[in-house]
């Protein structure tokens, strides 16, 4: 049995983080965490809120929750499927032309009279 010494629980963690989840963090992985926390404590501080508009406002941002939800388990089917390094590169691609998309709409906008 090991004495749990700083250097062999270094060692590891180190291990851990090579061979582990962390590998496989992807853009899309992190913004639907996000968006799943946000979602659900967001609906939590509503839904315990006393005006019926600020309660039924929570119930109905839970319909939400599908979305991040499908987007987690399409991430991580194209893991599976494809090397992380392959499908993050995707993603940022994907995420560069919403944002592009989103800067050419701000700027018809503007020019709008």
């Amino acid at each position: 049995m090991h004495e749990y010494t700083l250097a062999y629980i270094n060692k590891n963690v180190r291990n851990f983080m090579k061979t582990s989840y962390f590998k496989k963090v992807t853009l899309f992985f992190i913004l639907s965490i996000i968006s799943l926390l946000g979602l659900v404590i967001s609906s939590f501080v509503m839904i315990n809120h006393n005006g019926m508009s600020e309660i039924l406002q929570g119930w109905v941002n839970l319909l939400w929750l599908p979305l991040p939800i499908l987007t987690l388990i399409i991430d991580r089917y194209y893991i599976t499927k494809f090397d992380a390094k392959k499908v993050n590169k995707f993603q940022c691609y994907i995420f560069g032309i919403l944002i592009l998309l989103f800067g050419i709409n701000w700027i018809r906008l503007q020019l709008q009279v």
